[in-house]
């Protein structure tokens, strides 16, 4: 029952930190219809960010990470402005491909400049470093605080995107432009707030899962197929089916590596053609979040 319990929770934990990550990616692609491959490397830019935040300039870890959100999100706005607003609602998706993995190995060749070829930590304050008590079992604290973050995030997200205006426009611009251009809505502003909103989140995963994820060199690179699984198997611009997919994924590799290590990464992706094979479309593929 231990090592149930244990694969449990860090099962769900993993979970959650593709969850915060990929959700940002699912919405850019389901409700904009950009494939953006650079997602990863927004997780990165952040990560790295907040490692030089606190070893390099001593913050804490509430400044680094949300210090590391808010640049990030600054220096990917001019992106959107001159690249991804090309590529809104394009039908050739190659060309979102080239544009987003090129951006990607750019991203990956200046962070590896600027910060070194290295394996960056994000030290966790006293308060993540403990243990949390659920009746008679305890769970790290770090894990406790990534499952209730992710858990945060999915209520927000289904609030912001299915309970207010912000998420009413942004479907009616995404079901016709025009149209909503003539009603007077700002698509070009929506487009960027949610182009933000999913380089936030990307940020946002790449700091909370730094102990998860570790932040490497070649981490945009490494991870975007995770995502992009993730993304797959919830159904784009599925909310509660990018948790289910980041859920089942996660607990399932993370049961492979606690029983099975040595198939390493063998049983998320036997899971991921499995479900796949059930369901082509994903989870949640044509109902809404």
């Amino acid at each position: 029952m231990e090592t149930v319990f244990g694969i449990v929770v860090d099962g769900a934990a993993y979970g959650m930190i593709l969850f915060i990550i990929s959700v940002g990616l699912s919405v850019t692609l389901g409700l904009m219809r950009v494939v953006n491959l650079a997602h990863g490397a927004f997780a990165m830019v952040a990560g790295y960010i907040a490692s030089y935040a606190a070893q390099g300039l001593g913050l804490p870890y509430a400044a680094a990470l949300v210090g590391a959100v808010l640049v990030t999100v600054v220096a990917t706005l001019p992106m959107e402005r001159l690249l991804y607003r090309r590529i809104y609602g394009s039908a050739n998706e190659l060309s979102q491909v080239l544009l987003t993995i090129g951006l990607t190995f750019v991203i990956v060749a200046g962070i590896n400049y600027l910060f070194g070829p290295t394996l960056k930590r994000i030290p966790l304050p006293d308060a993540l470093l403990g243990t949390v008590s659920i009746g008679p079992k305890s769970i790290p604290a770090h894990r406790a605080f990534v499952i209730g973050m992710g858990a945060a995030t999915i209520l927000g997200l289904w609030w912001l995107l299915e309970r207010t205006d912000f998420g009413i426009k942004l479907r009616a611009a995404v079901d016709d432009p025009n149209m909503a251009a003539a009603l007077g809505i700002r698509t070009e502003r929506l487009y960027m707030a949610t182009f933000a909103l999913g380089t936030g989140l990307a940020a946002m995963g790449g700091v909370l899962g730094a102990e998860l994820l570790p932040l490497e060199p070649y981490y945009a690179i490494r991870y975007i197929v995770l995502f992009l699984a993730v993304v797959a198997v919830g159904g784009a611009g599925s909310i509660f089916g990018s948790a289910a997919a980041a859920l089942a994924l996660g607990i399932v590799d993370t049961a492979g590596k606690y029983l099975i290590p040595n198939f390493g990464e063998f049983f998320f992706y036997a899971a991921l053609i499995l479900i796949l094979f059930r369901w082509p479309h994903g989870f949640f593929h044509g109902r809404g979040a």
